[in-house]
């Protein structure tokens, strides 16, 4: 299922990125919306679905740690914090135990969420 995942997500990536490029060359001051997460944010997607506005679960703004409920099997959660502030997945609740993946700014991961407690929001 991760092979899947990754696969839609990649399919979409050089559109992405083109879009990004150009946005970039036109001054902009905020990164681009990235498959349906906002400027900003750090987003989970649905369970085993692609990573798109249509599927976007839960967005997070805030520094500091956000406690999952609820959240099982594999997801995508995507960085489009700007900055140069990271995402780390917790086995703990409110950022207790923190030695999950790191998300680096403008990245995503397929994260199996179901050890996962909380996300915290580094910042840079």
């Amino acid at each position: 299922m991760r092979t899947k995942l990754r696969a839609l997500l990649s399919a979409s990536a050089a559109t992405a990125t083109v879009v990004g490029t150009m946005l970039a060359g036109a001054g902009t001051a905020h990164a681009a919306t990235l498959y349906g997460c906002p400027s900003g944010a750090v987003c989970v997607y649905a369970q085993d679905q692609p990573a798109s506005s249509s599927t976007l679960t839960h967005a997070y703004y805030s520094y500091g740690a956000h406690n999952l409920s609820n959240q099982e099997g594999w997801h995508w959660v995507i960085n489009n914090q700007t900055g140069g502030a990271s995402a780390t997945m917790c086995y703990g609740y409110n950022g207790g135990n923190c030695t999950g993946t790191t998300i680096a700014a403008g990245s995503w991961s397929a994260e199996n969420l179901s050890p996962i407690n909380s996300i915290r929001l580094n910042r840079p």
